[in-house]
């Protein structure tokens, strides 16, 4: 019988259980097996699972684990967001799209992962395409908050963060393209962190905004992550934004005292204005601890971040327009039945593939790229983004990492927001700019709000700077318990 607690174990530890033969890796992937058939009833945080080529992973994992092979994830069991791609498993991205999709080669994220010896449990729910901030745009449904199901989980990587918070899975990867892995996280409270650009390979991975999409993980921890990143991290030749860099450890550097560590605070994030008094509260708490552990507090300034959300959503659906051309009903993908002609076949095939909100990001791309606009609002847009950069390098000069909230409020309602795209839309308005610098952001759980709904803290750190972070949000980590939070139907 397993003793293993699966609510309050970090990585680290399911590690060193495994290696002692304390646990199986059979066992305990069959563990978080059986609890997802307990509970993802509720939450619908996966669209596919498959237990027979999960265990088989598994049982290769003790193999490896007996002849002293393991490395530090060997044998943990990981949830992967529905936007990697992965040998034999549907690969849906949560689109009606790609519903019968099998995906014939592994996305370089999956690679690493297979070959660290960990088991891919499933595949999380997802916004469709990535494109939302409550994974209410699936077509396979909404996935639901652990601490709340009537209250969004976030989006688009809402399955993953639901799945970590509902202790469904140890660890999952995501994506944010704007927000989506920490804007989730946050709502769910569990700890996610978003690279720097460049640092996670995109080879595989369904694109959204190129530009701007990169793929990162989730975990209940910032030391869970470090490790998380040790396997993730890496250069890869087939993705051309990939950047080359040497090895890191990012646990090396976790338990360094703060003294000295200048934490920058940003007007704007500050101000006050749409952000909840419990977000609030909670951001003074958070640097309350700081100070204590030694940080010290100097305000900086980001004068172009209020206009972060309008330059992404001119941004990001140009680049979703013409990446998501290529579903045309020809290759792969859903494909309408009896079309007339060719043309018939494109625009039925895209017509009952995509959803709304997919529909929606088409077609503001497609406006924005088109002659006589292209000036006005996608140049326009790409010169705001190099301000909005310059901002933080500016910023940076002053201060080894920025703090402020991940999202303004806590969890919303379902369909609180869906009937205004703009009001959804501001839902990111805190984590966007991170995306359009491409600087590596993540968020940790700091609190509780209205019904006992998680706020998370957003630290922003400089270009491949994740250690600092990590450290950072380590650090407060081991002074609160905010991470260890279960919600009450993990605990059933």
């Amino acid at each position: 019988m397993m003793s293993i607690d699966l609510e309050n174990t970090s990585l680290r530890q399911l590690s060193q259980a495994l290696v002692t033969r304390q646990v199986s890796s059979r066992e305990l992937t069959q563990a978080y097996l059986d609890r997802v058939q307990r509970l993802d009833a509720t939450l619908n945080a996966f669209i596919t699972l498959d237990p027979e080529r999960t265990l088989r992973q598994a049982d290769d994992a003790d193999a490896r684990i007996a002849r002293a092979q393991a490395g530090p994830l060997t044998g943990i069991p990981i949830a992967h967001k529905d936007i990697f791609c992965a040998t034999g498993w549907l690969t849906t991205c949560g689109s009606k799209m790609l519903s019968n999709f099998v995906a014939p080669y592994d996305a370089h994220v999956i690679e690493r992962f297979n070959a660290a010896g960990t088991c891919t449990l499933g595949k999380t729910n997802m916004d469709e395409f990535a494109m939302g901030s409550s994974n209410e745009t699936s077509f396979y449904g909404p996935v639901k908050n652990p601490w709340n199901p009537a209250r969004v989980p976030g989006g688009s990587s809402g399955g993953s963060a639901a799945a970590v918070a509902a202790r469904l899975a140890p660890a999952a990867t995501a994506t944010d393209t704007g927000g989506s892995i920490r804007q989730p996280a946050a709502l769910c409270g569990v700890s996610g962190i978003k690279p720097t650009y460049g640092r996670v390979s995109r080879y595989g991975m369904i694109a959204y905004a190129s530009s701007l999409d990169q793929g990162g993980v989730m975990a209940p921890c910032a030391e869970d992550l470090a490790l998380l990143l040790n396997t993730m991290v890496g250069f890869d030749a087939r993705d051309s934004t990939s950047i080359e860099r040497p090895a890191e450890d990012f646990t090396a550097q976790l338990e360094q005292p703060l003294q000295g560590l200048r934490i920058g605070l940003p007007k704007p994030f500050f101000a006050g204005e749409g952000v909840s008094a419990e977000v609030q509260q909670a951001l003074e708490s958070a640097l309350h601890v700081y100070r204590s552990l030694g940080a010290q507090c100097v305000t900086v300034d980001l004068p172009h971040s209020g206009l972060s959300v309008p330059v992404y959503y001119v941004l990001a659906p140009a680049e979703a327009s013409s990446n998501l051309s290529r579903y045309d009903g020809v290759r792969y993908g859903w494909r309408a039945a009896q079309a007339q002609d060719l043309i018939d076949l494109y625009e039925r095939s895209r017509a009952e593939g995509f959803g709304p909100e997919v529909k929606r990001r088409i077609l503001t791309g497609s406006y924005v790229l088109s002659q006589g606009y292209y000036d006005a609002y996608y140049l326009q847009a790409q010169r705001v983004r190099r301000l909005i950069v310059e901002d933080f390098k500016a910023a940076f000069a002053h201060c080894d990492v920025i703090l402020g909230p991940t999202a303004p409020t806590v969890a919303f309602g379902f369909n609180e927001k869906t009937s205004d795209p703009v009001q959804m839309y501001l839902s990111d308005i805190f984590t966007i700019s991170v995306n359009l610098a491409g600087l590596p952001g993540m968020s940790i759980p700091a609190g509780f709000g209205a019904e006992n709904l998680p706020v998370g803290l957003q630290l922003i750190g400089n270009y491949f700077d994740e250690a600092r972070l990590l450290h950072v949000a380590h650090r407060y980590q081991q002074v609160t318990d905010w991470h260890r939070q279960v919600p009450p139907l993990a605990r059933l």
